[in-house]
């Protein structure tokens, strides 16, 4: 099986752009969940100290632009990469 690197990286795009829209959604529901749950993320660090979530349109923008692009270049490597060692 052969991966389009563009329709994957498309793919991968649109999920991570979706799941970051929903998980803003839920932190600013649920706050003092989600800072549980990025404590046992990043491996026990104490969040809390910082205050609180940082919910402005202006961040919500910057971490939506910056997840999907990121997720994109990703798609798009993981498809070449993929269908290097699956012509070996």
């Amino acid at each position: 099986m052969k991966h389009n690197p563009t329709a994957t990286a498309n793919t991968l795009a649109i999920l991570s752009g979706t799941f970051y829209i929903i998980c803003r959604i839920l932190v600013s529901l649920f706050p003092d969940l989600f800072f549980s749950i990025a404590k046992s993320w990043f491996h026990g660090i104490e969040l809390t100290n910082s205050g609180s979530w940082d919910l402005s349109i202006t961040a919500f923008i910057l971490g939506l632009v910056s997840i999907t692009v990121s997720a994109w270049i990703t798609g798009y490597l993981f498809a070449v990469i993929y269908n290097y060692f699956a012509k070996q």
